[in-house]
């Protein structure tokens, strides 16, 4: 496994697992002490945290590290929903985020 899918698998373990315990990035950042931009990169496989910060993370969301590797827990249903959510919710934030500009900005 390259290193790239492992960011992913990992990136998408968190996201599950913050969905499943109804927690927001926000949230979820708090509670394990890093900021929700990392958060974010860390869901999107863009960054991998440090030991410390994967300890933190664990213990937030109350799993052990192993859950967040695996690869066979998000059956492909629920994987597609996550998808399918974060591209609702980014759709919508940027249309209001349009119509605040236009409103504010001319």
């Amino acid at each position: 496994m390259k290193i790239q899918e492992i960011k992913d698998l990992f990136g998408r373990n968190i996201k599950y697992y913050r969905f499943h315990r109804h927690l927001s990035q926000t949230a979820l950042a708090e509670k394990a002490n890093i900021s929700v931009t990392f958060l974010s990169n860390i869901e999107r496989g863009k960054m991998f945290p440090k030991v410390e910060t994967l300890s933190r993370l664990t213990e937030s969301l109350n799993v052990s590290v192993h859950e967040l590797f695996k690869m066979d827990h998000v059956p492909d249903d629920q994987r597609e929903m996550i998808n399918r959510l974060t591209i609702d919710i980014k759709g919508t934030v940027i249309t209001a985020l349009d119509g605040v500009f236009k409103q504010y900005l001319g």
